[in-house]
């Protein structure tokens, strides 16, 4: 829970592109915001604007273009300072603060612990804000799925799990894009006796076809629902992937 100087953050997403979630942080007690990788501008500027917050902070996870996107022009706007993977330096530009497993960062009294979570990128970053329940996983852990290794192996990305399962159940995970749809499809092919992925597919087909988001998701609903976080070894975890990469 958050400490008795703090009060609980504000948390909103922003939709832009075709499924990206860019998220925007709000302390409501030190007055500070801060944005969880911005792929465009305009709309997260837009997003904080109607609310009256003043983006002092960026957060990148990883360097691809539909996350670091909106940096320049939101520094541009506002000032803000961009932390970023000390790892991944030479291809996000313009970074104030390089981080890498273990530092801490801050959102007013809010401390995140950065948690290197490489695979989809060799220097992918998580934020975990321990005392709040929450943490920001970029395109590491998505609602029943994971980031394509499109720089790391399977066995990191098992290692990755690993990592996340051992998160208390509660804990909020906010990921990046809404794949959700998708990637239950392939968990009810992946586990079809799973009861608990045919329950949470009907809500998601429900969410969806009213418009809603279904992230951010939760430990909890990942460890009874997720293949990849389900999966019992580096091979069958590389077996899945393969499977979901082809369609």
């Amino acid at each position: 829970m958050p400490s008795p100087e703090s009060s609980p953050l504000e948390i909103v997403r922003v939709p832009v592109l075709n499924d990206n979630y860019v998220w925007l942080v709000h302390d409501p007690v030190s007055d500070e915001t801060l944005v969880v990788d911005p792929s465009v501008a305009e709309p997260v500027l837009a997003a904080a604007d109607a609310r009256g917050w003043r983006i002092g902070q960026i957060w990148n996870t990883h360097w691809h273009g539909d996350h670091i996107g909106g940096n320049a022009g939101i520094v541009a706007a506002t000032g803000a300072t961009v932390t970023a993977p000390a790892a991944e330096l030479a291809r996000i530009p313009d970074v104030d603060r390089p981080v890498s497993e273990g530092d801490r960062v801050r959102l007013g009294a809010h401390e995140a612990i950065v948690m290197a979570v490489p695979a989809h990128t060799a220097g992918h970053i998580a934020y975990h804000f321990p005392q709040d329940g929450i943490i920001f996983v970029g395109d590491t852990m998505f609602a029943m799925g994971c980031g394509r290794l499109f720089e790391g192996t399977a066995e990191q990305m098992f290692n990755n799990m690993r990592r996340l399962e051992a998160l208390p159940d509660e804990t909020r995970v906010y990921c990046a894009h809404e794949y959700t749809l998708s990637n239950g499809r392939f968990a009810l092919r992946a586990e079809p006796d799973n009861a608990a992925v045919v329950a949470r597919m009907a809500e998601v087909e429900a969410a969806r076809a009213r418009g809603e988001a279904t992230v951010p998701t939760t430990i909890g609903a990942e460890r009874a629902t997720n293949p990849f976080l389900r999966a019992g070894s580096v091979a069958e975890l590389a077996r899945r992937r393969a499977e979901k990469d082809k369609g």
